[in-house]
């Protein structure tokens, strides 16, 4: 049954599919026009928060609003005038021109976590490039899934499109969504894991998105009270629950103290030894597994569970210290909530050191930022760790793209062959399209011997001793 299904939803998408195959870029952008319209509409957004809030319980409603708005209108910042339809390159002196080509049906696995920015973001990009789309929700926001795509479905038909180009799976699970990938041509796989290894078993060519969270380094020269803002709103926005929320902070120990206040200023509750002690058992209760019902819950609701009292104070991040960041513990690993991990260090190179360490115990190839007045330190941090993404003075939640930031807008992080990622970097329309390359003769080219082998004869290793080779 479940067969029957996938495979009647990716023969309808495949026949939207080669009904848009020859569309102009007029057309094209016509069609992503409109269903980035619907999407970016106040009453369909926050309709689509709320929907996603209650279903899913992740989050905050208000949160995934300014999200969905926000990345909507990033991504199309990012498609507008873009060319992907036709010839996309020429370059008459070697005579190689590319032309532009859709992918086919892409198989898209979503996660519980913002699952309307999530699915609208991925559409776009897909249709900007003649492509379908099928949606393998997380069964813990099917129904948000389906409402989402059922108003990109209504835009594509606002403007004679053929609204199949963008289906829901109507099972949920992993055995639909298995299928799906194996029945795609491509496949784009978010969320845990788990959704990434099936992804990249399916057979089907698949990026993935990276597992792993931010750690940020606070130095001595930084501009304290810009850290602690952009520190603060990661940990807390949508209640920590994107992968590019601050997650670890390395401070610099004389600013350590100065930093801490800063943090309870904007809106943090510093735990002491006691209180972050309860804290990490009733999240990690085995000492290791996250307690999965606790994610995405606000900071007052953490604080009630571990038996931390507030004192009437509207608190949107828990932040606990960690004494010895170079061990292995639960508070430097995934959190999924909006808890922040403070950890004083002293000496530039030891930060370093640590960000990879921590890395490569939850996530290697993510991302990392740096606070500081010292640009010597971006590039060593830059070229020591493996990151895809090292943010400067600003905020981690811009890897998913941001207005103040050249990254690009996306919802796929992915981690290159560091974090077993089959793309190093964010996702964007450019991953999403093939490409016909024309060849044509050009007058023959001699290659120029002493340039090519230039930097081998100009410092020759030292010739070996003679050997004799005696009978085998």
């Amino acid at each position: 049954m479940i067969r029957e299904s996938v495979e009647d939803v990716v023969h309808r998408a495949r026949a939207a599919q080669a009904e848009i195959a020859s569309w102009s870029q007029a057309e094209t952008d016509r069609a992503v026009a409109a269903v980035g319209w619907h999407c970016y509409q106040e009453e369909t957004a926050g309709r689509l928060a709320r929907l996603s809030h209650r279903e899913t319980r992740l989050g905050d409603a208000e949160d995934l609003y300014a999200l969905q708005r926000r990345r909507v209108l990033g991504i199309l910042h990012d498609l507008h005038g873009a060319r992907t339809v036709g010839v996309v390159e020429s370059d008459p002196a070697l005579g190689l021109l590319r032309i532009a080509k859709p992918l086919g049906v892409i198989a898209v696995a979503s996660p519980a976590t913002a699952p309307a920015p999530g699915i609208i973001c991925n559409a776009l990009p897909m249709l900007k490039t003649r492509n379908a789309a099928v949606f393998s929700p997380n069964p813990r926001a099917h129904r948000s899934a389906r409402a989402t795509v059922d108003v990109m479905r209504a835009a594509l038909a606002s403007v004679g499109a053929p609204p199949d180009l963008l289906i829901c799976l109507p099972e949920a699970g992993r055995e639909a969504g298995s299928l799906l990938m194996a029945e795609a041509d491509s496949v784009v796989a978010i969320g845990g894991s788990g959704t990434v290894r099936r992804a990249y078993r399916s057979g089907t060519p698949a990026i993935g998105a990276g597992v792993g969270n931010p750690t940020v380094v606070v130095d001595e020269t930084a501009d304290l009270a810009a850290a602690v803002a952009a520190v603060h709103h990661g940990a807390g926005f949508n209640h920590g629950t994107s992968c590019s929320s601050e997650s670890n902070v390395l401070v610099h120990h004389s600013v350590a103290a100065a930093f801490e206040r800063g943090l309870v200023e904007a809106g943090s509750h510093l735990c002491d030894e006691a209180e972050a002690d309860r804290l990490t058992r009733v999240l990690w209760p085995d000492g290791a597994t996250l307690d999965r019902s606790l994610v995405g819950r606000p900071a007052a609701e953490l604080a009630e569970a571990a038996g931390i009292d507030l004192h009437g104070r509207r608190v949107s991040v828990l932040a606990v210290r960690c004494a010895d960041p170079s061990q292995d513990q639960p508070v430097l690993r995934e959190k999924i909530s909006p808890l922040l991990t403070l950890c004083a260090y002293r000496d530039f190179g030891e930060a370093v050191r640590l960000v990879q360490a921590i890395a490569e115990r939850c996530g290697l190839g993510h991302s990392c930022a740096v606070h500081t007045a010292r640009e010597d330190r971006v590039l060593r941090l830059a070229e020591a760790v493996t990151h895809c993404r090292v943010v400067v003075n600003q905020s981690t939640m811009t890897n998913t793209g941001s207005l103040s930031a050249g990254v690009p807008f996306t919802t796929t992080l992915s981690s290159g062959s560091w974090g077993g990622s089959s793309v190093a970097g964010n996702v964007t329309w450019r991953h999403f399209l093939n490409h016909t390359t024309v060849s044509r003769p050009i007058p023959a080219r001699v290659p120029d011997e002493a340039a090519i082998f230039a930097p081998y004869r100009a410092d020759p290793p030292a010739p070996r001793p003679a050997q004799v080779l005696g009978r085998v």
